[in-house]
């Protein structure tokens, strides 16, 4: 008797953990036509500087030694998130303070924030312009950073080497979404004048390619919502694991009450 009451726990413990799934529909896009080409709505992806950004601004011209005083000096590493230990001097990088500000060699300080890095660019070679003739300016954002999380298959943190970056791109990084993730659940958190802002983008409709959240800009977290059956089957595993640990423990006392009674039957 005691070992067929052993042998239904195991089995008991042995049953699947979560319930069959349903195939959900999982194209993206579904408003889209049948016909072979079409236009799509686009939305803008200019990148906003904002304070504690990182730039790093490269100035020459025909004459190199007439713009090298509107460089910073050679150091190592280059950015603050670069930790390793370079041989190869690299540019020194301006980070933007909460003012909005950078201290510019020569030209002094600088409001950037607001601006995307063509402005930024175009306000330094009028600048330098004025003494040097023909500089070219470079304006490199190298913070852009995003975070996927939630039902994709490589969840993390993407350094973004570009600053024309969307959803897509995002999720495509990330592995895409798994089945359990939602199409028309997926949230992008953005900090907005101080605030955190949020929107949720429906992936099944291609409206979505106009929207101010399409594109990404940096610090934003990308989250995709699980659909009811991943909910569904996570409080499944919880009350079943949970059951399994008192089923266990109510067999282990019983042991050693039937052990007892053995003893002193003796």
């Amino acid at each position: 008797m005691k070992n067929k009451l052993l042998l239904l726990l195991c089995i008991l413990a042995l049953l699947p953990a979560c319930k069959t799934t349903n195939h959900q529909s999982l194209p993206y896009f579904q408003n889209i036509g049948t016909a072979p080409d079409g236009t799509l709505p686009s939305g803008d992806y200019s990148i906003k500087i904002i304070p504690d950004d990182e730039l790093i601004i490269t100035v020459t011209s025909l004459v190199p030694e007439a713009t090298a005083a509107y460089n910073l000096q050679l150091s190592n590493p280059a950015a603050r998130a670069n930790i390793k230990t370079s041989q190869t001097p690299q540019l020194q990088t301006y980070i933007v303070n909460k003012q909005g500000e950078i201290s510019f060699p020569i030209l002094g300080t600088l409001k950037v924030a607001g601006m995307t890095t063509e402005e930024v660019r175009n306000m330094l070679e009028k600048k330098i312009g004025e003494d040097v003739e023909k500089p070219y300016v470079r304006v490199q954002l190298v913070n852009f950073n995003v975070n996927v999380l939630g039902e994709v298959r490589n969840p993390g943190r993407i350094n973004v080497e570009t600053q024309r970056f969307s959803v897509l791109d995002a999720l495509a990084k990330a592995g895409d979404l798994t089945e359990y993730g939602l199409r028309d659940g997926v949230i992008v958190i953005r900090e907005e004048n101080g605030q955190k802002t949020y929107h949720r983008l429906n992936l099944n409709d291609a409206a979505v390619l106009s929207s101010p959240y399409f594109y990404l800009q940096q610090n934003d977290v990308v989250y995709v919502e699980p659909n009811k059956i991943r909910r569904e089957n996570s409080k499944y595993n919880q009350n079943n694991a949970f059951k399994l640990s008192v089923i266990s423990t109510i067999v282990s006392a019983c042991s050693v009450v039937v052990s007892l009674i053995i003893a002193l039957s003796k």
